[in-house]
Formats: C-alpha cells, structure tokens, sequence
C-alpha cells in the first residue's frame, strides 16, 4: 500500500528522469559528520539495547513509548533504527511516519526505505519512492539498483527492468560487477536469456557470484545443456565452482536425465568437501531419484546428519515418481514422527502417493492433516486433492471440493475432467468440459488428452470429430499426446482406418502413440496389421516398452496368430523387460483361444511369479469358448479363492456347465451366489441417435419404443431364420424351445440393432456399444441381421470390436 507520507507531487513511476543537482558538498559533508558521530548516552542507552535484540512487531510497539519517553525520538540512530525495524518487519506505513517528519534526513535513512519498499511492498510503490529520492538529491548507491533488480526479475516486470537498467548505466555503475550480476540476474527471470548473457559478457570482471548467476539463469529456463558448458567455461577461466554453483546445476541434470553427469558433479562434491552440506545432499538425492536411481537417492538420504523438510520432500517425490509409493508413504510417516512440519509440497507428494495406492483413508488422514496445518487453502494442494479423491473412487468428494474451489486454474478443471473420465462418468466429463469452454478457460493440451478418452468411451464417430475439429481450431493438432488420444479415439469409435491416417500424418511418434495404434489394430482382429507395424516400429529405431509387447500380444491373440506371439513373448528378454502379470494373462489368453488349454494351463503351473486373477480369468474365458468342464473348474477354483465375491466368474462357470448339460451343477453355483448376494452383471448396450444415447439392458420394456423393437425383432428373426441362421438355445434350460429363442432375442445388442434399423435410413452404419463379450448366438444372429437388410453393424463389446457385412464378422467368428 502506498504511505500517505509520500509526496503528493504527481511521479511517474514507470519513467526515470534525470535526477536534479544534489546541495552543496558542504551540507553532504555535514550529513557524513552527524552520521559518523553517536554520543555513548545515545547508543549505550537501555532503550537502544532493546532495539538491538527486538525481534518482532510486539516488541517493537513496546520499546518505542520508552524511545520517545527518554526523549530519543528525534536522535538520527534512533530514527535509523526504527526505520530499519519497521521496514524489516514489513510495516511500511510506520516507517514512513518516523521517515517523514524527520527534517535533516540522511541518505541511509532513504536508502533503508527503499529496501523495505523493494522487500515488502509492491514494485509501483518501491519505484515511486526511488523517483522520490532523485527529486530529493539522494544519490543512489548499487544497493538501491539491485534490490530493484530483484523486483523487477521476481515480477517479471521487463519494462522496469529495463529502466532501471538504463538508469543505473547513467548512475555510473556499467562496471560495477554486483550492479550488472542484478542485470544478468534480472534478464534471466524475465525469460531473455539471451540478453542476459549479452550483459555477462561485457562484464569486465566476473566473480563467482556472477558465474553463478548465469548458470542458474539458463538451468531456470530450461537450456541444461549451455548451463553445464558454462560450468566448465567457468572453470577453465579459474572460477572453481561452489555449493551454490551445484546447487544450481543438479537440478538441471535432473531434467537432462544426465546420471554420469549427475555422478561427475558428486565426486567433486565429495572431493570439494560439500556433501555435508544440506542443500547439496538434497539436490543429489533429487538429482539421483529423477535420474531413476532412486536407490542412491535413498543411501544419500540415510547418511544425512542433517536433513530440512526439503531433503523429506525429495525423498517423497522420488519414490512416488520412481513408482514406489508405498516407500513414498513410509517416508512420510517417518517425518510425521521426527516433528518434521510438512509444507504443501509435502502434502502434494503424500497426496501422489495415496492416489496410486488408490488407499481412500492414507488420502483422508492427509486431508485432515492439511486443514490442520492451516496452510491456506492453495490451489495445488486443492487439485491433488481432486486427483486424489477420483483414483480413489470418491469422485464425488473430488467434485465438491472442486466447486467450493476458488479461484480454478486450467489444472483444476483438468483434474476434475480426468477424475470423471477415470470414473467412467463420460457425461459429467464432457458437461465440465463444456463449462470450462464457456467460462472462456482456454483448454490445454491436458484438457484435451482428459476429455478425449471420454469420448472414446462414447464410440460416437460424430462427436469424436467435434473434437477433432476443436483441436485443429486450438493449434494443438502436432502436439504428439493430444494426436495420440485422437488416434486411440477414431479406433474406438470403429474408425480405425481414419486413426492409421492420423497417424501417417504425425510428424512425432513418441512409442505411447506406436502402442496406440497397434492395439487400435488388435481390438479390430486386424492382427496382421498390428505386426506389421510393430516391425516398422522396430526398424524405425523405436525401443519397446512392456506395453507394446501387451498390445502386441493382444493383437495375436484376437488374430490367432498364436506362434508369432510365442515369439513376442519370448524376445521382451532381448529388450531387458521382465514380464509383468498383465502379459501372463496375455499369453494365457493367446494360448487359450487358440483352444491350447493343456499348454495354457502348463504356463501358468509354469510361472515364475504366482498367478494372480487376471491370468486365471483368461484361463476360465477361454475354456468357456471352448467348453472344458476339467480346466474350467480348476481355474474357477483359484478365481473363488482369490476374489469369492465376483459374481462374473460364478456366471462363467454356471454357462460352462449349461453348455455341457450339467444342470446340477448350474443350479449349485446360483445357490451358491444367492446365498453370497452375487448378482450378474446385466447386459446392456448403447446406441447414438440424434445427439442422445440410447441404453438397452436384456429383456427391458422400458424404452418409448419398446412394442415396435420388440415387434420388430419378432419380424426380423423370421428373417434371418429364413435366410439360415438356427439359433442356439443349448445354455437355456427349463423353459419351452419358443421360449428359449425369445430369451435370446431380448439380449441388449440385438434391442439396441433393431431400434438403430428402426430410426436410420436405409445405408447407415449401426453402431453399438456392449459392456460385456457378445455371446455366439448373438453374434450368429447379427451376422444374419446385416446380410438381410443390407447394412453394417460395428459392435463393440468389452473385448474387442466386431464389423458384421453381408452376412460375416470381421473376427472371423474367432473371438
């Protein structure tokens, strides 16, 4: 806030003039004597004893009745020292009521509120004041340009800076080596290198302050490289680097990910006798962790004698991003207990941690600890909370929290679209996102890479080319990641074909768009495809990663290209990856669709890790397919042991035995889950009409148009009965044959097909959008449907995607 003591002559702050002649050198000379001479009742008075060892405002407000009452007010050390007190604990406004009725003020007394304005009050007042003192003759000092400097750089304000730049070169302070390390330093804050550099270079001497000064500006700025150059430059010019001088480079090798680099500036840490010191063990275990040695990092941590809340943090981080964040919560707790208090990175990191544990109370307790801490409500903290909260499961909490938020910036919104999208709340995710672009929030591409998965979950190709558009329009169609999304989308939507052009058309492929793009092909059976493109990946120079092997393998699998995967398997070796589980259940699944279930069941007897669900639920899929009553109970077996409380394998297990017409058996495993509650999960689809979402679950009635659908399929199995399909009915029991075929003819995908033939013209596509894998009669009966009215039908179940045309699948019935 501006002092009112200021004088009330209108001043331009922004513009410097030139400064009026100062008073004769005898008044000056005057001024020098008082300030040289204090009389000993003066400063070994009590009263100026206690402003020595004041150290807070109370204080301060305490002593001064006793300064005015012993009649010192008005004594230039007092005055000084007041001065300086208020402006150190950041009142301004008192400072300028002492400062301005003083009548013979000294130079030190302008020069000490200057610095309290450059320190505590804003860039305008702190000016202000400057241009006062040239209007009162104040001879400015090289002090009174860098705290400026500082200013200007912490505000980014360019425009000041360069005004005051030129007027420190008219001041005479060009080759004053800690004028221009202000410069240097003000240029790199404000993101112009360059000219910062311009401005180290015509520096006639440098000191280590300087050096210092430009190494760090270009590590801020994100040209690691030319700062580590500077480094040696340094060097070679006799300069040997300090703790500061690494403490500024480490963090740019963090970001290089340059860990010989990294282990070169250790060395001469140890050798320099600096590795004691705090701030360079936290820059290296920060350096280490970020560098994916997060092991070193750990043994730096530990040998610690001394460690500040931001060696704990370090360490945090570097476990939640090293992937450990089981680590990353331990620390935690441990630093809970040493009476460490936490700041908001703290909180953030524990935040991390908690959401991929996905553990909801750890969150809570964090939560809790934060409001305790009274920190104030930061937006960052607040939108690891909202990211929090949706891994978690509670995005309901992430929702509340995000409308009680004030002021949201575009990751607010990003994290709430995001925390939706993973909740498989695709319609709240695309209303958020079409309140964010109403509010005029320009998207990122963050933004983009949230939304557009959720409508890749829609599979409606008239909105994924909304948002196609949307990109193109915000400049951010080259971005690699937002390309990547699209062309995950145009897959799901059915439009592989349109995601293969997008992708031609990249100039970037980073390898997340390359796996993109192979398991767009897998989901399509186009197996061969997805091969032949992992093989161009390889010869283009592009290292696989554990999830290229993931699709590859899935591609296989839907392809039956059973001993091409084999070999995929059996190369990830060759790359230095180590199966995970996920890739086990791939490799049972390829196997066991292939209708290999002795070999599957002997990989799995075979793994080196213990098989977990996913790897016996593809064991149990596939001998549904194929109706093995032996290996089906002994993988249902393992699945009960490991999660009773799924109903789906229940319902695998009961269809398996259907089809082998044991009756008894079905009926003791719907016991079984009525006396659990188990429920199955009901079969719905969905289909896009007009800009509204159509859903349809097995046997429903409830839809507007349910007596037509209904009437209509009646019409349409005669059909396709007379056109040769024969239904299959060998999983029903109990109930009439016609009775039977009705069951069947209510499933979910076939409601959906024969309101889409009910509502489009003749000529368009049919998609729809399955929860759960197409049984094979339906999948016959669809097969059918398309052959006799002439149209194509793309069904996308839980799995994969089927293209019905003429009477054949694009799976090959090979699902």
């Amino acid at each position: 806030m501006r002092s009112e003591f200021l004088p009330s002559t209108p001043l331009r702050p922004s513009i410097i003039t030139a400064a009026t002649p100062k008073p004769s050198s005898e008044a000056h000379h005057q001024f020098l004597t008082q300030r040289a001479y204090i009389p000993t009742r003066i400063y070994k008075h009590p009263a100026a004893l206690l402003l020595e060892l004041c150290s807070s405002m109370k204080e301060l407000h305490q002593i001064v009745p006793l300064v005015i009452k012993s009649g010192l007010y008005n004594e230039h050390f007092f005055q000084t020292k007041l001065v300086s007190l208020f402006c150190k604990n950041g009142s301004i406004s008192e400072a300028a009521r002492v400062f301005e009725p003083i009548e013979d003020k000294l130079d030190v007394l302008y020069h000490t509120i200057l610095k309290g304005y450059a320190k505590k009050s804003s860039l305008d007042d702190a000016v202000s004041f400057f241009t006062r003192m040239r209007y009162d003759s104040i001879k400015p000092v090289v002090y009174n340009f860098t705290y400026l400097l500082k200013v200007c750089g912490d505000k980014k304000d360019l425009r000041r800076g360069k005004e005051i730049h030129g007027y420190l070169i008219t001041s005479g302070f060009s080759s004053n080596v800690f004028a221009m390390t202000g410069i240097v330093n003000m240029y790199a804050k404000c993101r112009q290198i360059e000219e910062a550099h311009k401005m180290f270079d015509r520096m006639p001497e440098r000191d280590l302050i300087s050096w210092n000064t430009i190494v760090s500006g270009y590590a801020q700025n994100g040209l690691g490289m030319v700062a580590l150059e500077l480094v040696i430059r340094m060097h070679e010019e006799g300069q040997r680097p300090d703790s500061i001088t690494l403490v500024s480079i480490l963090p740019a090798v963090a970001n290089l990910g340059a860990l010989r680099v990294g282990k070169a500036i250790h060395g001469y840490a140890i050798r320099a006798r600096f590795e004691s010191l705090v701030n360079i063990s936290s820059a290296l275990l920060d350096m280490y962790s970020k560098c994916g040695s997060v092991g070193i990092s750990r043994l730096i941590f530990d040998g610690m004698e001394e460690r500040t809340v931001v060696s704990w943090n370090s360490m945090i981080d570097g476990y939640v991003q090293g992937g450990e964040p089981e680590k990353a919560i331990r620390i935690f707790q441990n630093m809970l207990d040493e009476g460490v208090e936490p700041t908001d990175v703290t909180v953030m990191g524990a935040l991390h941690a908690c959401a991929d544990l996905g553990d909801l109370e750890k969150g809570k307790f964090v939560h809790k600890l934060w409001d305790q801490l009274q920190l104030g409500s930061n937006v960052s903290v607040m939108n690891s909370l909202i990211s929090m909260y949706s891994k978690c499961k509670r995005v309901d909490i992430a929702a509340n929290i995000f409308e009680n938020l004030q002021g949201k910036t575009v990751v607010s919104w990003n994290a709430m679209i995001l925390g939706f999208a993973q909740n498989g709340c695709v319609n709240e995710a695309l209303n958020y996102f079409c309140e964010m672009w109403s509010q005029n929030i320009k998207p990122d591409s963050f933004t983009l890479v949230s939304v557009i998965p959720a409508l890749a979950e829609l599979s409606v190709t008239r909105q994924a080319k909304w948002i196609h558009g949307l990109c193109i329009r915000s400049h951010l169609d080259d971005n690699v990641f937002v390309m990547t999304a699209l062309v995950d989308m145009y897959a799901k939507c059915g439009a592989v074909h349109t995601a293969r052009m997008l992708f031609d058309m990249m100039n970037e492929h980073h390898v997340t768009t390359w796996n993109t793009m192979i398991d767009g092909y897998g989901t399509h059976g186009l197996g061969k495809a997805a091969v032949e493109l992992f093989t161009e990946m390889q010869k283009g120079g592009i290292k696989p990663n554990d999830v290229t092997f993931l699709c590859v393998l899935s591609a296989c699998s839907h392809s039956g290209l059973v001993n091409e995967g084999l070999c995929y398997f059996n190369s990830m070796k060759d790359y230095g990856i180590e199966p995970a589980m996920d890739l086990y259940g791939a490799m049972v699944d390829l196997l066991g669709r292939a209708g290999r279930l002795e070999e599957a069941w002997k990989f799995i007897q075979e793994m080196p890790i213990q098989p977990e669900i996913n790897v016996y639920g593809a064991m149990l899929g596939a001998c549904k397919i194929h109706k093995n009553v032996e290996l089906g109970e002994k993988a249902a077996s393992k699945l009960f042991e490991l999660n009773p409380d799924e109903g789906g394998y229940h319902v695998l297990l009961a269809n398996i035995y259907a089809t082998a017409s044991m009756w008894d058996k079905v009926a003791k495993i719907r016991t079984i889950m009525e006396k659990k509650g188990l429920q199955k999960t009901p079969g719905c689809s969905l289909v896009e009409l007009r800009n509204e979402v159509h859903s349809f679950y097995s046997g429903s009635t409830d839809h507007p148009q349910s007596k037509e659908i209904h009437a209509f399929l009646k019409k349409l199995a005669d059909e396709i009965k007379a056109a040769g399909y024969v239904p299959d009915t060998s999983s029903i029991h109990d109930v009439e044959d016609d009775v039977k075929e009705q069951l069947n003819n209510t499933h979910s995908e076939r409601l959906a097909i024969a309101f889409g033939l009910l509502n489009t013209s003749p000529g368009t596509t049919i998609h729809i959008r399955k929860n759960l894998r197409v049984c094979g009669d339906c999948h016959n009966a669809t097969k059918y449907i398309s052959l006799v009215t002439g149209r194509e039908i793309i069904v996308r179940d839980m799995h994969r995607f089927h293209h019905f045309m003429n009477g054949t699948c694009s799976c090959g019935d090979y699902w």
